[in-house]
Protein backbone atom coordinates (compact mmCIF):
# COMPACT_ATOMS: atom_id res chain seq x y z
CA UNK A 1 0.00 0.00 0.00
CA UNK A 2 2.66 2.27 0.80
CA UNK A 3 4.01 1.54 -2.65
CA UNK A 4 1.00 2.42 -4.01
CA UNK A 5 0.92 5.42 -2.65
CA UNK A 6 4.26 6.58 -3.03
CA UNK A 7 3.80 5.46 -7.11
CA UNK A 8 0.46 7.65 -6.70
CA UNK A 9 2.44 10.58 -5.14
CA UNK A 10 5.00 10.22 -8.21
CA UNK A 11 2.67 10.00 -10.63
CA UNK A 12 1.09 12.94 -9.04
CA UNK A 13 4.07 15.09 -9.04
CA UNK A 14 4.81 13.84 -12.83
CA UNK A 15 1.45 14.91 -13.58
CA UNK A 16 2.11 17.93 -12.06
CA UNK A 17 5.37 19.24 -13.37
CA UNK A 18 3.75 17.96 -16.99
CA UNK A 19 1.21 20.14 -16.72
CA UNK A 20 3.61 23.15 -15.20
CA UNK A 21 6.02 22.59 -18.13
CA UNK A 22 2.94 22.79 -20.52
CA UNK A 23 1.67 26.09 -18.59
CA UNK A 24 5.26 27.29 -18.56
CA UNK A 25 6.12 26.71 -22.11
CA UNK A 26 2.38 28.74 -23.02
CA UNK A 27 3.52 30.95 -20.91
CA UNK A 28 7.03 31.24 -22.06
CA UNK A 29 5.84 31.10 -25.54
CA UNK A 30 2.92 33.69 -24.79
CA UNK A 31 5.76 36.14 -23.21
CA UNK A 32 8.92 35.61 -25.32
CA UNK A 33 7.26 34.88 -28.91
CA UNK A 34 6.12 38.72 -29.07
CA UNK A 35 9.32 39.86 -27.55
CA UNK A 36 11.32 37.61 -30.44
CA UNK A 37 8.88 39.15 -32.92
CA UNK A 38 9.00 42.44 -32.36
CA UNK A 39 13.14 42.14 -32.39
CA UNK A 40 12.95 40.36 -35.49
CA UNK A 41 10.46 43.37 -36.86
CA UNK A 42 12.32 45.57 -35.44
CA UNK A 43 15.79 43.92 -36.79
CA UNK A 44 14.13 43.71 -39.92
CA UNK A 45 12.98 47.35 -40.10
CA UNK A 46 16.94 48.17 -39.31
CA UNK A 47 17.78 46.27 -42.15
CA UNK A 48 15.54 47.86 -44.32
CA UNK A 49 16.60 51.07 -43.12
CA UNK A 50 20.02 50.39 -43.82
CA UNK A 51 19.35 48.93 -47.09
CA UNK A 52 17.53 52.04 -47.86
CA UNK A 53 20.30 54.41 -46.38
CA UNK A 54 23.03 52.36 -48.66
CA UNK A 55 21.28 52.94 -51.44
CA UNK A 56 20.36 56.27 -50.93
CA UNK A 57 24.08 56.76 -50.25
CA UNK A 58 24.91 55.24 -53.54
CA UNK A 59 22.31 57.12 -55.21
CA UNK A 60 24.24 60.65 -53.93
CA UNK A 61 27.59 59.31 -54.62
CA UNK A 62 26.07 58.74 -58.29
CA UNK A 63 25.41 61.85 -58.29
CA UNK A 64 28.04 63.70 -56.95
CA UNK A 65 30.23 61.32 -58.85
CA UNK A 66 28.65 62.35 -62.23
CA UNK A 67 29.59 66.43 -61.96
CA UNK A 68 33.20 65.69 -60.51
CA UNK A 69 33.94 63.87 -63.32
CA UNK A 70 32.57 66.14 -66.04
CA UNK A 71 34.08 69.35 -63.87
CA UNK A 72 37.00 67.52 -63.84
CA UNK A 73 37.36 66.69 -67.58
CA UNK A 74 36.40 70.24 -68.74
CA UNK A 75 38.54 72.57 -66.26
CA UNK A 76 41.06 70.17 -66.35
CA UNK A 77 41.76 71.04 -69.95
CA UNK A 78 40.83 74.83 -69.25
CA UNK A 79 43.73 75.16 -66.31
CA UNK A 80 46.56 73.18 -68.41
CA UNK A 81 45.82 75.65 -71.49
CA UNK A 82 45.41 78.82 -70.02
CA UNK A 83 48.98 79.37 -68.25
CA UNK A 84 50.35 78.13 -72.12
CA UNK A 85 48.31 80.98 -73.80
CA UNK A 86 49.17 83.34 -71.65
CA UNK A 87 52.65 82.47 -71.49
CA UNK A 88 53.08 81.97 -74.68
CA UNK A 89 51.66 85.54 -75.52
CA UNK A 90 53.69 86.90 -72.80
CA UNK A 91 56.31 85.52 -74.71
CA UNK A 92 55.63 86.80 -77.83
CA UNK A 93 54.87 89.96 -76.99
CA UNK A 94 58.37 90.31 -75.50
CA UNK A 95 59.89 88.82 -78.67
CA UNK A 96 58.29 91.41 -80.71
CA UNK A 97 59.43 94.17 -78.34
CA UNK A 98 63.07 92.56 -78.90
CA UNK A 99 62.58 93.03 -82.32
CA UNK A 100 61.92 96.39 -82.55
CA UNK A 101 63.53 99.85 -82.45
CA UNK A 102 65.72 99.22 -79.18
CA UNK A 103 65.11 102.98 -77.27
CA UNK A 104 62.57 104.72 -76.56
CA UNK A 105 63.66 107.63 -74.36
CA UNK A 106 65.48 109.58 -77.29
CA UNK A 107 67.21 112.39 -76.35
CA UNK A 108 66.01 115.61 -75.29
CA UNK A 109 67.94 118.46 -77.03
CA UNK A 110 67.69 121.62 -74.58
CA UNK A 111 67.97 124.95 -75.27
CA UNK A 112 68.24 125.14 -79.00
CA UNK A 113 68.75 127.94 -81.04
CA UNK A 114 65.94 127.74 -83.72
CA UNK A 115 65.04 129.79 -86.90
CA UNK A 116 62.20 129.11 -89.58
CA UNK A 117 62.26 128.72 -93.32
CA UNK A 118 59.17 127.62 -95.89
CA UNK A 119 58.73 125.68 -98.27
CA UNK A 120 58.80 127.89 -102.08
CA UNK A 121 61.37 130.31 -100.08
CA UNK A 122 63.81 131.25 -102.48
CA UNK A 123 67.55 132.20 -102.22
CA UNK A 124 68.75 135.26 -100.75
CA UNK A 125 71.67 136.70 -98.36
CA UNK A 126 68.83 135.21 -95.25
CA UNK A 127 69.56 132.01 -96.00
CA UNK A 128 72.89 131.85 -97.19
CA UNK A 129 71.67 131.90 -100.66
CA UNK A 130 69.84 128.43 -100.66
CA UNK A 131 66.52 128.04 -102.31
CA UNK A 132 63.88 126.09 -100.42
CA UNK A 133 62.32 125.44 -103.90
CA UNK A 134 63.04 121.67 -103.68
CA UNK A 135 64.21 119.90 -100.30
CA UNK A 136 67.30 117.63 -99.57
CA UNK A 137 64.78 114.43 -100.30
CA UNK A 138 62.63 116.38 -102.86
CA UNK A 139 63.19 117.94 -106.47
CA UNK A 140 59.94 119.55 -106.85
CA UNK A 141 58.67 120.07 -103.21
CA UNK A 142 57.07 123.80 -103.50
CA UNK A 143 54.89 121.73 -105.99
CA UNK A 144 54.37 118.50 -104.35
CA UNK A 145 53.15 121.20 -101.24
CA UNK A 146 51.06 122.67 -103.27
CA UNK A 147 52.67 126.57 -103.61
CA UNK A 148 54.88 128.91 -101.18
CA UNK A 149 54.22 128.07 -97.74
CA UNK A 150 54.04 131.93 -97.26
CA UNK A 151 55.40 133.01 -93.56
CA UNK A 152 53.27 136.54 -93.98
CA UNK A 153 50.08 135.43 -95.92
CA UNK A 154 48.08 132.82 -93.21
CA UNK A 155 44.79 131.60 -92.66
CA UNK A 156 45.48 129.97 -89.48
CA UNK A 157 48.23 127.47 -89.84
CA UNK A 158 48.01 127.19 -93.22
CA UNK A 159 48.64 129.26 -96.18
CA UNK A 160 45.81 131.46 -97.59
CA UNK A 161 46.05 131.07 -101.27
CA UNK A 162 45.73 127.44 -101.03
CA UNK A 163 45.15 124.14 -98.60
CA UNK A 164 48.49 122.60 -99.05
CA UNK A 165 49.07 119.04 -99.68
CA UNK A 166 51.51 118.28 -97.39
CA UNK A 167 51.45 118.76 -93.51
CA UNK A 168 52.15 122.28 -92.87
CA UNK A 169 53.96 121.86 -89.40
CA UNK A 170 57.35 120.38 -90.19
CA UNK A 171 61.12 121.39 -89.85
CA UNK A 172 64.87 120.47 -91.10
CA UNK A 173 67.31 119.07 -89.01
CA UNK A 174 71.21 119.49 -89.82
CA UNK A 175 71.61 115.67 -91.11
CA UNK A 176 70.81 113.91 -94.24
CA UNK A 177 71.05 110.23 -94.93
CA UNK A 178 72.19 109.94 -98.55
CA UNK A 179 75.29 111.66 -99.70
CA UNK A 180 75.72 114.24 -102.52
CA UNK A 181 75.49 111.43 -104.95
CA UNK A 182 72.09 110.17 -104.06
CA UNK A 183 73.28 107.15 -102.84
CA UNK A 184 72.27 105.77 -99.30
CA UNK A 185 74.43 106.52 -95.65
CA UNK A 186 75.14 103.46 -93.90
CA UNK A 187 75.01 105.47 -90.67
CA UNK A 188 74.67 103.86 -87.59
CA UNK A 189 73.35 106.86 -85.34
CA UNK A 190 70.00 106.62 -87.41
CA UNK A 191 69.84 102.94 -88.04
CA UNK A 192 69.95 102.06 -84.06
CA UNK A 193 66.52 104.58 -83.84
CA UNK A 194 64.42 103.29 -86.57
CA UNK A 195 65.83 100.70 -88.22
CA UNK A 196 67.41 100.11 -91.90
CA UNK A 197 65.21 101.81 -94.77
CA UNK A 198 63.67 100.40 -97.64
CA UNK A 199 65.89 100.52 -100.58
CA UNK A 200 65.55 104.31 -101.89
CA UNK A 201 63.86 105.38 -98.99
CA UNK A 202 64.57 108.06 -96.83
CA UNK A 203 65.08 106.92 -92.88
CA UNK A 204 64.67 110.51 -91.74
CA UNK A 205 62.31 111.76 -94.22
CA UNK A 206 58.74 112.57 -92.36
CA UNK A 207 59.76 111.33 -89.21
CA UNK A 208 58.60 113.27 -86.18
CA UNK A 209 59.79 115.41 -83.40
CA UNK A 210 57.74 117.49 -80.52
CA UNK A 211 59.19 121.29 -80.06
CA UNK A 212 58.34 123.05 -76.28
CA UNK A 213 58.95 126.74 -75.54
CA UNK A 214 57.37 128.86 -73.16
CA UNK A 215 55.12 125.67 -72.10
CA UNK A 216 53.72 124.99 -74.97
CA UNK A 217 54.44 121.82 -77.25
CA UNK A 218 53.97 121.32 -81.14
CA UNK A 219 54.64 118.10 -83.20
CA UNK A 220 55.73 118.18 -86.90
CA UNK A 221 57.50 116.13 -89.51
CA UNK A 222 61.27 116.22 -90.44
CA UNK A 223 61.08 117.38 -94.64
CA UNK A 224 64.28 118.91 -95.00
CA UNK A 225 67.93 119.44 -93.80
CA UNK A 226 69.63 122.57 -92.34
CA UNK A 227 69.68 125.35 -90.72
CA UNK A 228 73.40 124.80 -91.58
CA UNK A 229 75.60 121.87 -92.91
CA UNK A 230 73.96 118.25 -93.37
CA UNK A 231 76.15 115.96 -91.57
CA UNK A 232 75.99 116.88 -87.61
CA UNK A 233 75.42 113.86 -86.36
CA UNK A 234 76.92 114.54 -82.64
CA UNK A 235 74.03 116.78 -82.54
CA UNK A 236 71.44 115.44 -84.13
CA UNK A 237 71.87 111.84 -82.93
CA UNK A 238 73.65 112.81 -79.33
CA UNK A 239 74.23 115.41 -77.29
CA UNK A 240 76.70 117.89 -78.80
CA UNK A 241 76.19 121.48 -79.53
CA UNK A 242 75.30 122.17 -83.32
CA UNK A 243 78.56 122.44 -85.42
CA UNK A 244 77.39 125.59 -87.38
CA UNK A 245 78.09 129.35 -85.61
CA UNK A 246 75.56 130.98 -87.54
CA UNK A 247 72.69 132.70 -85.59
CA UNK A 248 73.94 131.35 -82.09
CA UNK A 249 74.79 128.00 -83.43
CA UNK A 250 71.12 127.67 -84.64
CA UNK A 251 70.30 123.55 -85.00
CA UNK A 252 66.83 124.07 -85.87
CA UNK A 253 64.45 125.16 -88.53
CA UNK A 254 60.83 124.87 -88.61
CA UNK A 255 58.08 125.79 -90.78
CA UNK A 256 55.16 129.34 -91.04
CA UNK A 257 52.91 126.71 -88.95
CA UNK A 258 55.43 125.71 -85.96
CA UNK A 259 56.64 129.19 -85.58
CA UNK A 260 52.85 130.83 -85.14
CA UNK A 261 51.75 128.05 -83.06
CA UNK A 262 54.46 128.40 -80.13
CA UNK A 263 55.20 132.23 -80.86
CA UNK A 264 58.47 132.19 -81.66
CA UNK A 265 60.60 135.03 -82.76
CA UNK A 266 62.96 135.03 -85.94
CA UNK A 267 65.49 133.21 -83.58
CA UNK A 268 64.14 131.87 -80.67
CA UNK A 269 64.94 128.75 -78.36
CA UNK A 270 63.28 125.64 -78.48
CA UNK A 271 63.57 122.33 -76.60
CA UNK A 272 63.13 119.27 -78.87
CA UNK A 273 63.21 115.16 -79.03
CA UNK A 274 62.53 112.44 -81.70
CA UNK A 275 58.94 110.90 -80.79
CA UNK A 276 57.73 107.63 -82.44
CA UNK A 277 54.26 108.30 -85.09
CA UNK A 278 51.99 106.14 -82.69
CA UNK A 279 52.81 108.74 -79.83
CA UNK A 280 52.00 111.90 -81.43
CA UNK A 281 48.76 113.11 -80.09
CA UNK A 282 46.03 114.92 -82.15
CA UNK A 283 46.08 118.58 -83.31
CA UNK A 284 46.79 120.38 -86.06
CA UNK A 285 49.29 119.19 -87.17
CA UNK A 286 47.64 115.88 -87.76
CA UNK A 287 45.10 116.85 -90.37
CA UNK A 288 47.40 116.55 -93.17
CA UNK A 289 50.73 113.96 -92.74
CA UNK A 290 53.07 114.01 -95.33
CA UNK A 291 53.83 110.17 -96.75
CA UNK A 292 55.45 110.74 -99.43
CA UNK A 293 59.23 109.83 -99.78
CA UNK A 294 62.26 110.67 -101.69
CA UNK A 295 61.65 112.42 -105.18
CA UNK A 296 64.71 112.69 -107.51
CA UNK A 297 62.93 112.44 -111.36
Amino acid sequence: MKVKKKNLLYFSLTIILLSSGVAYAAVAKSIWHPTKRAAAEKAETHSAAQAAQSDNAKAEAEALLAPAETATDKPATDTAETPYTTDQKTTDTASANNEKKPAKNYLLHKNISTTYFWAGEEADKDNKNISNLPSAWDDDWTAHFGGVDDPKHRDGYFPSKFTPKENPFYFALPYNDFNSKGKQKNDPEAIAIWGKPKKGDSICKNQWIKITHAGKTVYAQWEDVGPFGENDKAYVFGGATPKSKENSHAGLDVSPAVHDYLGLSDVDKTDWQFVDASDVPDGPWKKIVTTRQVYWP
